[in-house]
């Protein structure tokens, strides 16, 4: 098989698994993740569920590569944030303010996909894992330069990143958001926020 040809069935075959996430991704929105089925998805795009099977091994396979996707959406937010031209403090506060509305928009206008997420979560999936360590060393890069500029106190910045993740978890978890959102005896956004920044200061 030529190189041509090779990339010809390539893209063709990426086509076809853009088709079908896209399709499952519409349906989860739609009826819920635990209510669709493959046979659901193959009748949407025309095909038998012997078709989607080439591609994905089950629907769990199918939710797994959406969850991918959507992580990766979320992460390249969290990088373009990584690299504005703005103080390490206003980054680190723009990332949680952003990941926090992220999860609002989930969790109030997309019940279904927030149920997508809870799944995921639940099942511990390595891709969710991932994005946990990406993430973790954006964070330590934005600590480290405002290390460097003399923002934040010296110290290591990869545990300061992870300690950073663990006290503004409870603004970026779908449970944990889901669970804090009505109670009036937690700390605001803003307070959390300010609270953990005057930390790396000190």
């Amino acid at each position: 098989m030529d190189d041509i040809t090779e990339n010809t069935l390539d893209v063709t075959r990426q086509e076809n698994v853009t088709r079908i996430l896209d399709a499952a991704e519409r349906l989860f929105r739609h009826y819920g993740y635990s209510k669709t089925t493959v046979a659901d998805i193959a009748r949407d795009l025309g095909m038998s569920p012997a078709n989607i099977y080439r591609f994905f091994a089950s629907k769990v396979e199918i939710h797994q590569a959406l969850c991918g996707r959507m992580l990766a959406t979320a992460y390249q937010i969290a990088y373009d944030i990584r690299h504005q031209p703005i103080s390490a403090s206003e980054r680190l506060r723009r990332y949680v303010e952003t990941q926090h509305q992220l999860t609002l928009d989930l969790m109030l206008d997309e019940m279904k996909v927030h149920e997508m997420i809870i799944v995921a979560i639940e099942r511990d999936w390595h891709v969710i894992e991932k994005h946990i360590d990406r993430v973790h060393d954006l964070i330590a890069e934005i600590i480290a330069e405002g290390i460097a500029a003399g923002e934040f106190a010296e110290q290591d910045p990869v545990v300061a990143s992870r300690c950073f993740g663990a006290a503004t978890i409870n603004l970026c978890h779908p449970q944990m958001v889901a669970q804090c959102l009505a109670k009036t005896n937690r700390a605001s956004v803003d307070e959390l926020i300010d609270y953990v920044i005057r930390a790396l200061k000190k």
